[in-house]
């Protein structure tokens, strides 16, 4: 199963009296999320499920890729890995899964299946980890297939 970790692209601060949920990407996030989703376009199986926040500003990073996708509440900001995991049916999903969703909890994610361990790794705004599980003797195995940056496109 591929799982494809998408942090959302550079937001706006919250302002005074503003719901977090209601932040919206600034002009470079949405050159951010363009990059990425042209990036991310030429790899994505036609199958992929993609599932993203609730939050205004993984929204808008998703409307990037010009697919549909799902909302989904579970996944939104301070989410658990737990949650997240869940959501994606991993690792038993039998297509692949991108989840536009948010810090700490992809950081987490990523620590969790590649590390076997409870930390907080940091996904720059706008990137993406690509993580693969496979089987090999028996073994469950969780590879890294890319990690990228918009500021690498």
């Amino acid at each position: 199963m591929d799982l494809i970790l998408w942090r959302h692209a550079e937001a706006h601060v919250i302002k005074e009296g503003q719901s977090d949920l209601d932040r919206s990407l600034t002009t470079k996030g949405e050159r951010q999320a363009q990059r990425m989703a042209e990036w991310l376009n030429q790899r994505l199986a036609h199958s992929t499920r993609i599932l993203v926040s609730p939050a205004v500003r993984t929204q808008q990073t998703a409307k990037a890729l010009d697919r549909n996708f799902k909302t989904v509440p579970a996944i939104a900001p301070e989410a658990s890995p737990v949650a997240l995991l869940s959501a994606a049916r991993w690792p038993d999903a039998s297509e692949p899964v991108l989840i536009v969703g948010h810090q700490p909890t992809l950081g987490q994610v990523a620590a969790l299946l590649l590390g076997e361990v409870h930390q907080t790794w940091v996904l720059k705004k706008g990137a993406v980890w690509w993580l693969r599980q496979r089987e090999r003797e028996g073994v469950s195995q969780v590879l890294i297939q890319a990690v990228m940056s918009p500021d690498h496109l």
